[in-house]
């Protein structure tokens, strides 16, 4: 195809008689001018096409490799992840039980507090009535053996 009409261009340019009045008057000149300007349009083109496939084959090569690079990173980070939850919901539940178990000693802990305090108040009011009437009845002494 090229050599097709770079013969066409070169029979028009030996038959085109010469001179800017004869370019511009000679339909023939016109038609291998534009064919010309056609011909070099077409060429960049095609370098531009080129290059923006080469770009893009570049780009289909390599990001197949990424994409999949990619791929298993997020598949070993499922997996780790998926341990951390197995882990995290193990701990949870230790955690879980030992609430339960630190509530229950917690209440057993007050209830011994209560009962304590309610034994001291015993004490106190006993240590009270026994003073009182220890003192009304007077010290005890040699004399009295009861004491």
């Amino acid at each position: 195809m090229v050599t097709a009409v770079t013969v066409l261009f070169l029979s028009l340019a030996v038959f085109a008689p010469c001179g800017a009045d004869a370019s511009a008057a000679n339909p023939i000149r016109r038609v291998v001018t534009m064919l010309q300007d056609m011909q070099t349009k077409v060429t960049e083109e095609g370098e531009k096409e080129q290059a923006l496939f080469d770009k893009f084959m570049c780009y289909c090569k390599t990001a197949g490799g990424d994409l999949e690079a990619g791929i298993k990173e997020g598949k070993a980070k499922i997996i780790s992840l998926e341990e951390l939850l197995k882990t995290g919901k193990a701990e949870m539940e230790q955690l879980e039980a030992d609430l339960k178990e630190h509530e229950a000693s917690r209440t057993e802990a007050k209830e011994a507090m209560a009962a304590a305090t309610a034994l001291r108040e015993k004490e106190a009011a006993f240590c009270e009535t026994f003073g009182r009437l220890q003192n009304k009845s007077g010290s005890p002494s040699k004399s009295n053996p009861s004491y």
